[in-house]
């Protein structure tokens, strides 16, 4: 236990203030207060790489894993705030809209679909927790790649990565705009657009802190919903409510089935609603530059078993007991905010005075989501653009980090995005939407493949270096076996989405069709060999394994004493009771 007091104040920084004596007028502190927030937009200088570092004999890929390392972001994220931001990362409009869309392919497809979509997601989330807890340096998972793999994947990867972020930023907007339209129909959008915009760029120029502590109430509104459906879902189905017709249960996967047909292709349709609901499940572990400590990052990872069984899974279940698959009502929304369309609602609309102010309460936990999504949307890109301008993917520029750890340069992108939300005012903000998102349709897949693979090669390189899993800061629940079923799944899944993409179900197959959701695997092929032919190398498609840094930015310094901590840790567990051990297997 002293190994573990003393591991913990070894990680805790001391501030030595000075305090004048002399005791300031009002105009002092007023004039003080602007100059502190004038001088915090500064340049921050701490992550210069030192001249005895920038002269070492160091290869330039370990000089720059360092300065991804030493960005001088604040670590202020504590345990609530990274279970919570793991939950809201989850539960978006893709949960509470988009599962229509794939309930009519047939609730058994839309289970299936969920689950093989789920343990991908599982796997990836594992893969990338191991890797960002032992390597906790700006960019997480999305500059891991080009640490791992090649230097060129890992830009395809990051800059699509940021790209999806980017462009779902106005498109929420656009969503706010239209789900506040439900109750206000006089006021034009675009002034909902411009109010929620300044909102969000507020919100994020009060630093981590801000980001973190919104999803932290956000997220609570949203798990609150998803439990009270699935317990007025529970009633509903056994029969009781308001205007009940007697016990459903699984009246509708008999009548009119389980699936609808083709089976098969109606099974891969599921997956790209699937991706965009499981889509932002591992944004926490974005986060681990900004986290007090490695252990929170790995506890929330270790929950995400719980938010995929309770949150997905069994709202599907539910859902699929609740709604025919045929209903013409879950293909009829106008637009992915359009409430109608949404299995919540459909469910709930037969409970008479229930179900007539369900629409009301499902529009307010939509509009909690979309501000939620909005969110994350800057917080996500602006670190994304941040570590490529710090590892010299983009222009120096980009890396530009203020005295408070705000990248300034990437939430301003970010936010230039954003302008295109007052696209809402055209009548072809659809079809410009649709096309926009088209460059990053399939490319989760593709990120989630490449953070497994990285966590594959991680492992790799350790045996061939020689060195031991005991080094391992946090290993994955499912090990090097998660990260080669995620790799394995995610390459199905791109399969089955590029199957039902060339031939769609109900409709001619067409060239237009196809690209709108197979658009991005031509322009990541594109910008892998752009970066290639910039580099200027032709010779090296891999890292060797032998040539992979497991050092620089490692969060185990002192390895004698991280597993003397880890000891004294299991035993301190082992004398917990049973309950308490499956706790933390899980937790």
């Amino acid at each position: 236990m002293d190994i573990l007091k003393r591991g913990n104040e070894s990680d805790k920084f001391t501030k030595i203030e000075t305090e004048s004596t002399t005791i300031p007028n009002d105009s002092d502190r007023s004039g003080s207060l602007i100059r502190r927030m004038k001088d915090s937009f500064k340049q921050s200088n701490l992550h210069v790489i030192p001249e005895d570092l920038e002269n070492s004999e160091q290869t330039e890929q370990e000089k720059i894993q360092w300065k991804l390392a030493s960005q001088p972001y604040q670590k202020v994220l504590s345990q609530r705030h990274l279970t919570m931001i793991a939950i809201g990362g989850t539960l978006g409009t893709g949960l509470f809209i988009g599962l229509g869309y794939s309930l009519a392919s047939g609730p058994a497809a839309l289970l299936i679909g969920f689950l093989l979509v789920g343990t991908s997601m599982f796997c990836v989330v594992q893969s990338a927790a191991e890797l960002s807890c032992q390597f906790p340096v700006s960019g997480s998972y999305a500059t891991h790649v080009s640490r791992f793999i090649d230097e060129s994947v890992g830009f395809t990867v990051a800059t699509n990565y940021a790209l999806a972020w980017l462009i779902s930023f106005p498109s929420e907007l656009i969503g706010c705009a239209l789900t506040i339209s439900y109750w206000n129909q006089t006021v034009n959008p675009a002034v909902w657009v411009a109010i929620f915009y300044v909102f969000i760029m507020v919100l994020n120029l009060f630093g981590v802190r801000g980001f973190a502590e919104t999803e932290f109430a956000l997220s609570i509104i949203k798990v609150i919903a998803i439990f009270i459906f699935i317990i007025i879902g529970i009633v509903l189905i056994a029969g009781g409510g308001p205007n009940s017709t007697g016990y459903i249960g699984a009246k509708y996967w008999h009548d009119p089935g389980a699936f609808a047909k083709p089976v098969f292709k109606n099974l891969c349709n599921t997956f790209v609603s699937a991706a965009f609901s499981f889509g932002g499940s591992e944004l926490v572990l974005l986060t681990s530059t900004e986290s007090k400590n490695i252990s929170a990052i790995s506890r929330a990872a270790k929950g995400t078993f719980w938010r995929i069984a309770i949150f997905y899974i069994t709202t599907v279940v539910i859902i699929g007991c609740l709604v025919p698959y045929n209903d013409p009502r879950l293909l009829s929304g106008s637009n992915s905010e359009d409430i109608s369309a949404s299995p919540f609602v459909i469910a709930l609309s037969n409970t008479g005075s229930m179900g007539a102010k369900v629409s009301n309460f499902m529009n307010v936990v939509i509009l909690v989501a979309v501000v939620s999504v909005c969110n994350s949307c800057v917080y996500a890109s602006s670190r994304i653009i941040q570590a490529l301008g710090a590892s010299g993917q983009l222009p120096s520029v980009c890396s530009y980090m203020d005295r408070k750890g705000r990248p300034l340069v990437g939430i301003g992108i970010s936010g230039a995005f954003g302008l295109l939300g007052f696209l809402v005012a055209s009548k072809k903000e659809d079809e410009v939407f649709t096309w926009l998102f088209a460059l990053c349709s399939i490319s989760s897949f593709f990120t989630w493949f490449c953070i497994c693979m990285s966590q594959i090669r991680f492992r790799m390189a350790l045996k061939a270096q020689g060195r031991s899993n005991d080094e391992i800061a946090y290993k994955s629940i499912l090990g090097v076996y998660g990260g080669i079923l995620g790799c394995v799944l995610n390459a199905l899944l791109i399969a089955g989405e590029i199957y039902v993409s060339a031939a769609p179900v109900g409709s001619p197959s067409s060239a237009e069709a196809f690209f709108e959701y197979c658009l991005s695997i031509p322009i990541m092929i594109v910008v892998y060999f752009a970066h290639r032919f910039y580099r200027r190398d032709w010779k090296h498609f891999y890292i060797k394994r032998s040539e992979i840094d497991l050092d620089t930015g490692c969060s185990v310094e002192n390895l004698e004493l991280f597993k003397a901590q880890r000891e004294a840790e299991k035993q301190l567990i082992a004398s917990k009771p049973f309950y308490y051990k499956i706790y933390r297997f899980w937790c």
